[in-house]
């Protein structure tokens, strides 16, 4: 383990930046997200920088319309496999659903990775909210949250016993409401044992599966205080399921626009946001929300009674991203395009702002406990990257907080204080 507490940074690769507009950049080509040197490209760009891991989300459906921004195309560890063959230390996190696997084909799939990978990887939970997601797998509606998490919670129990498998060869009898599993993984355990669980979800539910298993949290946290609040949260349940709550690592998303001067910076957004599609990214909030913002004046606060109507029954968005949107607009009274400026609409803590302003900001939650380490999610790849990683990393180096050179061999070695699995 470090000497020291030290922040945790992972990049969090969304197509090819987090901005609707990044396709549009000069240095990519549209198609940079289907082709596997661009994914090689930025876990290089990565790992020159030290990061903890590169995190893939999983879009198995169409979610936008293609001619507004590419959308999430390559199954997540099909890619991760290409950035373990060209890094030697970034870390691989994967997001698979809980609702649209099968628990012995993960554990098979993400333990195999994990093992080529020489213990790099983990695996992101989450149980998928998206319509035509469902409709793909032959359901006509998603599921409502409460089967959603007991289903995932079942699940985790079950892909762990498989990796525990592994190691003690001891073949597994679980009968439960959703599976019947019976038999082992013929894959041997991996450098660290087995894959890290990441948790996603600000639900009451999500942060009680969080607490129970996860070894970190991918959480939306747009304001400090809530970010300090949501660590307490998760951190007092992973204490109450009997766990060291130091083994819970809380990682919110970090939105970062890098210019050499704050102005610089604001001036980069600005022509990110002159190239994005009319209405896309308060579309996108709305329904984050839950609420039909068009009729809006963008200019004046957002009224109070529309924030705070009870949530209709049928919403199967992220609560955790509507808790922490919702929040941030009561607490400072935004208007539309202020909440966007703030939240992006993704529902992400969005920093435009010099190296100094960014780093300081990491550093700032990192010490007021309200966060282990962030999330990176550039505003546009490679060169939001490479602008983090040459200009930020230094001074969070300087700062104390941060690696200069990986010491540890596994991910789960450089998440201090993730404990090791349980073997028999």
């Amino acid at each position: 383990m470090p000497a020291q507490r030290e922040v945790i940074l992972n990049v969090n690769v969304l197509d090819v930046g987090f901005h609707p507009s990044a396709w549009r950049a000069p240095d990519l080509h549209p198609t940079s997200f289907i082709d596997p040197d661009y994914y090689s490209e930025v876990a290089k760009i990565a790992e020159r920088g030290t990061l903890d891991a590169l995190f893939l989300a999983d879009g198995p459906a169409l979610r936008e319309d293609p001619a507004v921004k590419p959308t999430r195309a390559l199954e997540p560890t099909t890619v991760l496999g290409v950035v373990a063959s060209a890094t030697e230390h970034l870390g691989l996190i994967g997001t698979a659903s809980t609702t649209f696997n099968d628990p012995f084909d993960l554990a098979d799939r993400f333990l195999s990775l994990d093992v080529v990978s020489g213990g790099r990887v983990a695996w992101n939970v989450v149980t998928t909210f998206h319509a035509g997601t469902a409709h793909n797998f032959g359901l006509s509606r998603i599921p409502d949250r409460e089967s959603r998490y007991r289903r995932a919670t079942e699940f985790v129990d079950v892909v762990t016993a498989l990796w525990e498998s592994a190691t003690t060869r001891v073949p597994i009898q679980h009968d439960g409401e959703y599976f019947h599993v019976h038999g082992a993984l013929p894959v041997p355990p991996s450098p660290q044992g087995h894959p890290l669980l990441v948790q996603a979800g600000g639900s009451p539910q999500g942060r009680a599966l969080a607490g129970r298993s996860a070894d970190a949290v991918f959480s939306a946290e747009l304001t400090l205080d809530a970010g300090r609040q949501h660590y307490r949260e998760v951190k007092d349940v992973a204490r109450a399921a009997g766990r060291d709550p130091r083994a819970v690592k809380i990682l919110p998303g970090l939105v970062t626009v890098v210019g050499s001067t704050e102005a610089e910076a604001i001036a980069r957004y600005e022509d990110w946001e002159s190239k994005a599609a009319d209405g896309f990214s308060a579309e996108r909030l709305g329904g984050m929300l839950g609420v039909d913002l068009s009729s809006l004046d963008p200019d004046r606060p957002i009224p109070e009674e529309l924030l705070l109507a009870p949530v209709d029954p049928s919403f199967s968005g992220s609560l955790g991203f509507r808790e922490a949107v919702v929040r941030l607009a009561l607490e400072s009274r935004y208007s539309v395009s202020e909440l966007l400026r703030k939240a992006g609409g993704f529902g992400h803590r969005l920093v435009v702002g010099s190296p100094e302003q960014i780093a300081d900001t990491i550093e700032e939650w990192f010490l007021a406990d309200a966060a282990d380490g962030f999330n990176l999610m550039p505003d546009g790849f490679p060169s939001g990257l490479t602008d983090f990683v040459d200009h930020v990393v230094p001074l969070l180096r300087e700062k104390g907080i941060f690696r200069y050179e990986y010491a540890e061999s596994t991910l789960r070695e450089r998440f201090e204080g993730a404990p090791l699995p349980v073997s028999g």
